[in-house]
């Protein structure tokens, strides 16, 4: 194989041949370092073991030199003439005298300080003057010495600090033959003991100042400078690298003297380099035995990569035909080897994806459960007639009731129910130039091309009429609706998405509306933003505080005293104003965030209650509860708790349920409201006489009042079926030990009429709109009953009677 292409690392073989001669210098990069790891440990052992060896060799030589120059210090005490010239210690001596004698003697041993005192250890001449520091030193030096019964051995280096510079001391007594004062001699460190030392272990040493002034005293290696050497420092007895003109050096500090914060010691030190030099020459050896080593691999393993790489070509060849789509070539191995056994999975493969790739499109393009087109096909056939003439209709349909028919008789019988209204729908546009397909769910949608809304809208009615017949599934005759939503191209858009999304919001709006059937508007998608924009900001509202609780009073229609509130909920947004409840309470109640809207009325109340209590007013408060907290089987220990923080009795608080609330899970919603009757609370049906409840749920409800619905009590002034409704709904609720409170009693007439029917409460403008608290607390003392005296209703009555 050429150079080029070995080097071409997007080729596999080069690949294979790179990984294992990585591999290969991974291994022997890794023996390299151990072995360098190893020599430098070795060479830092050997070293620390020498410079250990040294410190005793150095510590060895300065008791010797003390040996010698306590010799010569005695043989200067027992001079003769040293003596006469000394005396008996008695009297005035001769210092000059005296100090040429020690003088001359320091000068024939080196000595750079000789000093005599007498015996009471008084300085009487000295080499050199300002000699107090040695002066000092003699007592201590000499306390263990004696005239007689021979000498005492040296047992130390004897170094002292005077002035800052290190000294080796001696100092003898001199006998004639009673003691009659004492010698010193003092010899400053030079360098010959440093030399001596490397002589004999091959160490270089210096005399170092180690206090506040750090600097070099001695020696014997006389490049060191002190400002290089100074920071490498470190602690007594420890082995530590420094580096001085380049050269790589183990060192090791010894303290010899401390005094008044100074101290002097000796640093060893001892080539690294020079230490390790050999064991280099072995190291660029074993390197370069690896690089014949590599290029031999090189060599041998460009055979062994090729062997693989052929085959691998082939087949990646064949892995291309198949990413082209071309199963129809077999795939044949050429050995039998784990390449063959590669070649015969990708056969089996070739084989397997023909098979699957049918049913993977059938998939992606069909509903599995009704045989239809699914989202993705009718979204590409759409766009397609988008494309081409522009003039179509989409109708999208949504069954009603669906989830209960799933939750009663199950979903495998919902199935059933999809496949029956799928086949009706392809009945039904079986004769069109149309398109039917499942989106998901109970979901379905229409595309018809060509069409204009007279058309969409016709043929929406054929289908809302055809569902008009029951079907008959399992024995089970089940009724079916739909909410059908339309939009045209080009009027209501040119996309699919937004055709979709606005075929949607109609069909929502249908549903909602009932009417069957709606055609997109502007409105609706308006509406749709600004109440999902206004849900958005309902969470932060409750935190920022922006909801605000309106009272809206009840009174007795006999008596014309207030006796309770409604508790009505008000959003001042900051931007919008004051956003009406029905702008943000039903989505509330879709995305269940009522129960946070009902837990702060029903707080906000309590605190009503506290306040009115405090004011001395009996003040009975109605709060309105929803489905979603009817379905909660906590809200009884909730109210409750709320209650108990503000010492406010159950029997205050009236909350209100509606018909719808209660009929849409009716045996969940009597377990709460039974828990909430015996608590004290008193329950009452709201807007009773618009919902769907039966006679038999009334009977079973723990309930203590019934609210008419005030779409009755506002007509009954004109309209005599609706006064006898309202009259039939009192008596039937007084037969059932409940008692009536009237909504919309908007004049004086209506409340005179409602009166005489015998209902025992009433709210409306007539009496007052809903007003904030503060405004509650300062209406309510003005409050008096109007005079109705001058209200005819004689003929009312008669008609009813």
């Amino acid at each position: 194989m050429r150079l080029p292409r070995l080097l071409d690392l997007r080729r596999l073989e080069a690949r294979i041949v790179a990984m294992f001669l990585g591999l290969l210098l991974v291994v022997q990069l890794i023996s390299f370092g151990l072995i360098g790891s190893s020599i430098e440990r070795n060479a830092e052992a050997s070293i620390s073991a020498e410079l250990e060896t040294g410190e005793r060799v150095y510590r060895r030589l300065l008791v010797q030199e003390a040996e010698k120059r306590n010799d010569a210090a005695r043989v200067l005490a027992a001079d003769y003439g040293f003596i006469e010239t000394i005396g008996n210690g008695e009297g005035q001596q001769d210092v000059p005298t005296l100090t040429d004698a020690l003088k001359n003697h320091g000068d024939r041993i080196g000595a750079t300080v000789v000093v005599y005192a007498d015996r009471e250890q008084r300085l009487v001449a000295a080499t050199r003057p300002q000699v107090e520091g040695f002066a000092k030193l003699i007592a201590p030096l000499t306390r263990k010495m004696r005239c007689r019964g021979g000498s005492e051995a040296i047992q130390g280096p004897n170094i002292v600090l005077v002035g800052g510079q290190p000294y080796q001391v001696v100092a003898v007594p001199v006998c004639t033959p009673a003691p009659n004062g004492s010698v010193l001699m003092a010899f400053e460190l030079d360098s010959a003991t440093l030399k001596d030392l490397k002589q004999l272990s091959r160490l270089d040493a210096a005399v170092v100042n180690n206090g506040p002034d750090w600097h070099v005293l001695v020696s014997s290696r006389p490049q060191l400078i002190d400002n290089e050497l100074a920071p490498q420092l470190r602690a007594d007895g420890t082995l530590f690298a420094l580096k001085l003109g380049g050269e790589q050096l183990r060192g090791r500090y010894v303290s010899l003297v401390r005094a008044s914060g100074d101290e002097v010691g000796v640093l060893l030190l001892r080539s690294f380099d020079e230490a390790i030099a050999p064991y280099r020459q072995l190291q660029w050896k074993l390197l370069g035995l690896t690089g014949v080593g590599v290029a031999l691999f090189v060599l041998l393993s460009l055979p062994f990569a090729r062997r693989i790489t052929e085959p691998l070509k082939l087949l990646a060849e064949s892995a291309k035909r198949l990413g082209r789509g071309d199963y129809d070539t077999p795939i044949e191995p050429k050995s039998t080897d784990e390449v063959g056994a590669l070649a015969t999975a990708f056969e089996a493969m070739r084989t397997d994806i023909r098979a699957r790739e049918e049913q993977v499109r059938r998939l992606a393009f069909w509903d599995p459960l009704t045989g239809l087109p699914n989202r993705e096909q009718f979204s590409q056939r759409l766009s397609q007639q988008l494309n081409a003439s522009g003039r179509c209709a989409v109708l999208m349909l949504d069954l009603d009731r669906f989830k209960h028919v799933n939750d009663v008789l199950g979903h495998a019988f919902g199935d059933q129910l999809l496949c029956s209204v799928s086949e009706r729908l392809s009945r039904l546009s079986a004769a069109s130039s149309s398109l039917l397909a499942r989106l998901g769910g109970d979901e379905f949608v229409l595309l018809l091309e060509g069409a204009d809304e007279m058309a969409a809208i016709q043929a929406a009615r054929r289908i809302l009429k055809d569902f008009e017949q029951p079907l008959h599934i399992e024995d089970q005759t089940v009724d079916i609706g739909a909410g059908i939503g339309i939009a045209l191209s080009p009027e209501h858009g040119i996309e699919v998405s937004t055709l979709l999304s606005r075929a949607e919001l109609a069909m929502y709006s249908a549903k909602r509306r009932q009417c069957g059937s709606m055609v997109y508007e502007a409105a609706l998608d308006a509406g749709s933003q600004e109440s999902l924009s206004l849900l958005g900001e309902l969470r932060h509202a409750v935190e920022a505080n922006e909801l605000r609780l309106y009272l809206q009073p009840k009174i007795d229609l006999n008596s014309g005293a207030v006796v309770s509130a409604e508790a009505l909920v008000r959003w001042d947004h900051p931007q919008r104003g004051l956003v009406p409840p029905m702008a943000f309470i039903p989505f509330a109640e879709q995305t269940g965030f009522i129960r946070q809207l009902t837990a702060w009325v029903l707080a906000e109340s309590a605190k009503v209650l506290q306040s009115a209590r405090l004011r001395g007013l009996d003040l009975r408060i109605s709060a309105n509860l929803s489905t979603r907290d009817l379905l909660d089987q906590d809200l009884p220990v909730k109210v409750e708790q709320l209650l108990s923080r503000y010492s406010v009795a159950p029997e205050f608080l009236c909350l209100e349920i509606t018909e719808s609330a209660i009929m849409d899970d009716p045996q969940r919603a009597l377990q709460t409201l039974e828990r909430l009757h015996e608590m004290g609370f008193r329950l009452s049906i709201d807007d009773f006489g618009t919902g769907y409840s039966s006679l038999a749920y009334l009977k079973r409800l723990p309930v203590d009042e019934l609210k008419i619905d005030k779409s009755f009590v506002m007509a009954m002034e004109r309209e005599i079926d609706d006064a006898k409704i309202v009259r039939s709904t009192i008596e039937l609720a007084h037969n059932l030990g409940l008692s009536v409170v009237a909504e919309g009693v908007e004049t004086g007439k209506a409340w005179k009429l409602l009166a005489g029917l015998g209902c025992d409460e009433g709210q409306g403008y007539f009496i007052s709109r809903p007003m904030p608290v503060e405004q509650f607390f300062e209406w309510l003392p003005r409050w008096q009953a109007p005079d109705l005296s001058g209200e005819r209703l004689d003929t009312m009555f008669s008609e009813l009677n």
